[in-house]
């Protein structure tokens, strides 16, 4: 167990510090390579974890390199502006539109998406409205947050959902049938949390002159126009993924090819392109692929090190005191260990614990297995470690020069989250008791 813990940790530090600019898929892979060598793993466990991780995170890199495209074509920019026309100039009014915004781009785009690239766009446009820093960062902060809450209705919408609907086989129509709703209170209570916190910072007022025409954000009309029916398709594609036995990276890749068709323009080999499409294929996050198989190779580690059993026991005695206990019960420890070890490896840590639990009512151990996924969504947002996305998600504002140190996130994160957590848990158990 010690030496099993100590790899993870070593990994775990090359992951998060980047030593000398070590990307997170070279930190995993060496990590991997030295648990492989000192005996914590085998190779017999490669293919097991490929098996378990191939379709979470092929699909993750589909749907960052759709958000890139877009973002280069201006859906963003030009989803914001009109929110910001939508505000009428009134700043507690934009407040909630923009967090509506942030919750829709992590719902369809993935909460990397709304975190890294919705909040630079929203950053820049208070800027040019003439925002002050206090009141910059009450937004910004918002869309960090909301990002990640509301990052719950469909597998595809967190990184964390898609590994767990895999492992446990959950259709994508079952999975939104439960988490939508559920996903609508996390909202809720998100937005209830952020203005609570920061309303005294919003102003009330600006200046709606001081933006530009949402049609000047869009520079690749044909893209963009035709992203609405190939976006609408994908989504209807997911719906039949489970009757029809196709994997959802299969579907997310075949969008994200036609969206790249169209950007490159290869009917006319590339001549009058506005979209950078080799940056866009540079700047996939293809790392989370070494990340993925040697980060959950290094977890394999910590199962057969006796973790997972001895997480075992302890969702085993949450089961026995009824369905609302085991819950809120699940989410807290999935949250508490996501804080601490960061939500990826949290997320299998969690199923493979909740797979060893022994005879429990099947929708006790549904319950658990929704509830996993809500405290490694969700519980991230107490640490600034807690999430990859959150790490990238401040350093890319310190490059826009809005830092955040580490003090003033946590503070915000450790009065809000418990709130919205206990709020989401309470309304799975409810919504799972009326389903049946």
């Amino acid at each position: 167990m010690v030496l099993a813990v100590a790899v993870f940790v070593f990994t775990l530090f090359l992951v998060i510090v980047q030593p000398k600019g070590l990307g997170i898929g070279w930190g995993a892979l060496i990590g991997a390579v030295v648990a492989l060598a000192l005996g914590v793993v085998h190779l017999q466990n490669i293919p097991t974890v490929w098996g378990i991780v191939w379709n979470a995170t092929l699909t993750f890199v589909g749907l960052i390199i759709i958000s890139l495209l877009l973002d280069e074509a201006g859906f963003f920019h030009w989803a914001a502006l009109h929110m910001a026309r939508a505000g009428g100039g009134h700043g507690r009014r934009l407040f909630p539109l923009i967090i509506l915004l942030g919750a829709l781009v992590a719902a369809f785009f993935a909460n990397d998406g709304a975190a890294l690239i919705l909040t630079p766009i929203v950053l820049a446009m208070l800027v040019a409205l003439g925002f002050s820093p206090v009141a910059a960062l009450a937004f910004v902060m918002g869309t960090g947050f909301i990002a990640d809450t509301t990052s719950l209705p469909f597998v595809i919408s967190n990184l964390v959902n898609i590994v767990s609907a895999d492992f446990f086989g959950i259709p994508f129509r079952r999975y939104a049938m439960v988490m939508v709703p559920v996903d609508l209170v996390a909202g809720l209570a998100t937005f209830a949390v952020l203005w609570i916190y920061f309303r005294r910072d919003i102003p009330r007022d600006y200046d709606l002159n001081r933006l530009e025409d949402p049609v000047t954000a869009i520079k690749d009309p044909l893209l963009f126009a035709l992203s609405w029916p190939v976006l609408a398709l994908l989504l209807a594609s997911y719906f039949l993924a489970g009757r029809l036995h196709v994997p959802v990276s299969l579907l997310t890749g075949l969008a994200a090819l036609i969206l790249l068709m169209v950007a490159a323009r290869v009917w006319r080999a590339g001549r009058g392109t506005v979209v950078p499409v080799g940056r866009v294929l540079r700047e996939a996050p293809w790392q989370i692929v070494l990340f993925s198989l040697g980060m959950y190779l290094v977890v394999y580690g910590l199962r057969d090190a006796g973790l997972t059993a001895w997480l075992a026991r302890l969702l085993q005695g949450l089961a026995a005191h009824g369905l609302m206990t085991a819950t809120i019960g699940t989410g807290f420890v999935a949250a508490f260990l996501s804080a601490i070890m960061n939500n990826m490896p949290t997320v299998l840590v969690g199923s493979l614990a909740i797979h060893d639990v022994g005879t429990i009512p099947v929708a006790t151990r549904e319950a658990m297995i929704y509830a996993n996924v809500i405290g490694c969504d969700i519980g991230p947002k107490f640490t600034p470690i807690g999430s990859l996305a959150t790490l990238l998600w401040l350093h890319v504002l310190a490059r826009k020069g809005q830092t955040i140190s580490w003090r003033t996130y946590m503070r915000a994160g450790l009065i809000m989250t418990p709130a919205v957590l206990l709020t989401t848990l309470a309304a799975l158990g409810f919504w799972l008791r009326y389903l049946g």
